[in-house]
């Protein structure tokens, strides 16, 4: 497939382009869940302790990983518009502004994160896990460059349809992810921290592929070389409003699995945050579906605003939301189904056998989570890829940090619920802000479409 194949693609039918695009995301994202559950199933090995510390730190990865992708998500929203409106020198000079954006970034936080890590996990509450989450924490954000240049890279690539380098270079990287993990922690006796170097190394690799094809084969729709670099603070300004909303939303997502681990730990101890952690490597697998998809919106949705084009928007946000509910119906069903046999995974040794039947009760109740997701995730990817990511924000400090907090707070405390009612209160507010979401998303579509009309239409005819 061509370069010009790919960008006939995204300004094409959307509902072609969502499917064409989010599958080969899906199979990205499956990689990268798998070597983060073999991270967890191979610590799992070392104790519960150490599988909690993985709890704690998770939260802050997420923050990491948000770095990359929300400067990625700014960058996939600012090139997508510019292809659409046929703007081709700016959407070379937006993948730019965000290369030196992830560098800007990455150093500032590195410093930050690496000076305030003690503190932060006495915070949360590590306890007796604090040298196992120091361990494995002090290497993962001492290389926060890679991982931040590796979302905006992998953006680039989606930017323009071309989902499948991307999903070579994570490939690679999971496979090799895997591989080294047991090397790492057991034959070489790193313990979590050969799971931390596991994971850099590899995150390496996928830097270097894919930097390859950028500035050495040079066979992109985008051409990134320095020439066409053309410093605008206004492109730094346009890639942040998406870059800092969504980059803040995974800061949410850590505050509120702060806060969920909080609760766990009042309510039955860290090992309860062992538990829940494991669990929700289950359903962050079973959203892998529903994250490429979102993802897949994001770039159609830039495309479609750019171009002016209020039907193909309307018919990217509907369809996704369609094809979102069908796929997290077969899922949720296989985890409540499966339950028992897939908690087993994560209790394979004497030190966390006795996690087993908690591991499995979490996922029943949490299997109900990935039916409440659909419709407000691609709301929020709607509105990250038409440049509205401050919106996208909203919807997540509502659905998140405040439903998904109290009404765990209420199921669990208040209504004497026990640690289902925590995993009960996530999943109804998830849905309750899922659907304020949505019917925001669609006043929006309306509202843009009554704009094109009156202001484009005209000049066509």
């Amino acid at each position: 497939m061509s370069k010009n194949d790919n960008i006939e693609i995204i300004t094409g039918d959307p509902k072609k382009a969502i499917v064409k695009l989010a599958i080969p995301m899906m199979i990205s994202m499956l990689l990268i869940m798998m070597y983060n559950i073999a991270d967890s199933i191979w610590v799992a090995g070392l104790g519960a302790d150490a599988l909690a510390a993985i709890g704690f730190i998770t939260p802050l990865f997420m923050v990491l990983v948000g770095l990359g992708n929300g400067i990625g998500a700014g960058a996939n929203s600012l090139i997508a518009r510019n292809i659409g409106a046929k703007n081709y020198k700016q959407a070379n000079n937006s993948g730019l502004h965000a290369i030196l954006l992830s560098v800007i970034v990455s150093v500032i936080f590195t410093i930050l994160i690496e000076g305030f890590m003690v503190p932060i996990l006495q915070f949360m509450g590590a306890g007796d896990t604090i040298q196992y989450a120091m361990d494995y924490s002090y290497i993962i954000f001492g290389f926060l460059f890679i991982f931040v240049y590796s979302g905006v890279a992998s953006a680039i690539f989606r930017s323009e349809g071309d989902m499948k380098r991307s999903t070579i270079a994570i490939a690679i990287t999971a496979v090799l992810n895997i591989i080294l993990d047991p090397i790492f922690i057991y034959i070489l006796n790193l313990g979590i921290a050969g799971a931390a170097w596991a994971t850099v190394i590899s995150a390496t690799m996928s830097c270097v592929i894919m930097s390859y094809w950028i500035w050495s084969k040079k066979d992109l729709y985008l051409d990134l070389s320095l020439k066409n670099f053309d410093y605008q603070t206004s492109l730094m300004v346009d890639t942040l409003q998406v870059a800092i909303p969504s980059t803040l939303e995974n800061i949410v997502f850590s505050a509120l699995a702060i806060i969920i681990n909080s609760m766990l730990v009042l309510a039955a101890g860290t090992t309860a945050v062992a538990v829940y952690t494991a669990s929700m490597r289950i359903v962050q697998l079973a959203m892998i579906p529903l994250i490429g998809l979102g993802t897949a919106v994001l770039t159609v949705a830039g495309v479609a605003y750019g171009a002016h084009n209020y039907k193909n928007l309307k018919t990217a946000h509907s369809y996704s939301i369609k094809v979102g509910f069908l796929i997290s119906i077969i899922l949720g069903a296989i985890m409540f189904v499966f339950s028992s046999p897939i908690a087993t995974i994560f209790s394979y040794t004497a030190a966390s056998a006795s996690l087993s039947p908690q591991i499995a009760t979490a996922i029943s109740v949490l299997s109900l989570f990935v039916l409440a997701i659909p419709h407000g995730i691609m709301s929020s990817m709607m509105f990250q890829g038409v440049g509205k990511g401050t919106y996208s924000l909203l919807i997540t400090l509502l659905r998140s940090l405040i439903l998904e907090t109290v009404f765990a707070y209420l199921f669990c405390f208040t209504f004497g619920w026990g640690l289902t009612g925590i995993y009960a209160g996530v999943v109804f507010g998830c849905f309750v802000g899922g659907t304020i979401g949505y019917v925001w998303a669609k006043l929006f579509i309306r509202r843009f479409k009554q704009i094109a009309i009156r202001k484009y239409a005209p000049q066509e005819n």
